[in-house]
């Protein structure tokens, strides 16, 4: 069956979170001064991104909520340097670095230029994303960079209640579009939350390997079992698409 429904992940797929996390906290700590640069640049993007998602997806699971786990993570890198923040004094170191990495949104250079050329190869071809997270700071993101002009639903894990990879979201984003999931296609960065996930719920999952990262052996075993494709760049996907 031909494809009539196109989703994608937000977060490193379309939208160039770890690029804007990276400068944000890099101008974060440069404004904090000492005793924050006992880290070097390097060293404080790896400690922030390791917490990011140790936090996030304790957010996800339900063990913290959304403001919990951004206190948790301004509080475990103040500590990495000697500073204990109470929680209030966490919201407000983490409202601050969230100023430096608003000021860093912007989507990945191939983004808008895969989705005219899907528009172009795919008659009618409709978009949608579906995120884990929090509905109403994604839809920041995304009406941030226009992309809300581009995309037709958004399915918020915060906001169904279910998360990927499990099947029932990628069935519920198939149900708002009206379509079958042998119709649709799902795009993301993370093989066995985004390409795996979908294609257990029978969508054809596309995994948008940017950093050629192998993956562990049971993922990589499973992805090729479900028929997972794999690419380098959006650039590649229209014509993966109508090949």
């Amino acid at each position: 069956m031909t494809t009539s429904v196109v989703l994608f992940d937000l977060d490193d797929t379309l939208f160039a979170h770890r690029a804007a996390v990276s400068r944000g906290i890099e101008a974060h700590v440069a404004a904090l001064g000492e005793p924050y640069g006992s880290l070097d640049t390097r060293s404080a993007d790896i400690l922030w991104h390791e917490l990011e998602e140790h936090h996030y997806h304790a957010y996800l699971d339900g063990t913290l909520d959304f403001e919990g786990q951004r206190q948790a993570r301004a509080r475990d890198f103040a500590a990495r340097h000697g500073v204990d923040l109470d929680a209030d004094a966490a919201s407000a170191w983490f409202a601050a670095y969230f100023e430096r990495y608003v000021e860093s949104w912007a989507l990945h250079e191939d983004a808008l230029p895969c989705l005219d050329a899907l528009t172009a190869r795919i008659p009618g071809v409709r978009f949608g994303l579906i995120t884990n997270g929090d509905l109403a700071f994604q839809t920041r993101k995304i009406t941030t960079v226009g992309l809300d002009a581009r995309v037709e639903h958004v399915i918020a894990s915060g906001e169904v209640g279910m998360v990927k990879p499990d099947p029932g979201i990628f069935h519920h984003a198939c149900d708002v579009f009206g379509v079958s999931p042998t119709r649709v296609v799902y795009v993301g960065d993370r093989l066995h939350t985004d390409a795996i996930g979908a294609a257990r719920a029978g969508l054809t999952g596309v995994w948008l390997n940017r950093t050629d990262t192998t993956p562990p052996p049971d993922d990589a075993d499973e992805a090729r079992r479900l028929g997972v494709l794999e690419i380098a760049s959006l650039d590649q996907l229209a014509e993966l698409l109508t090949r």
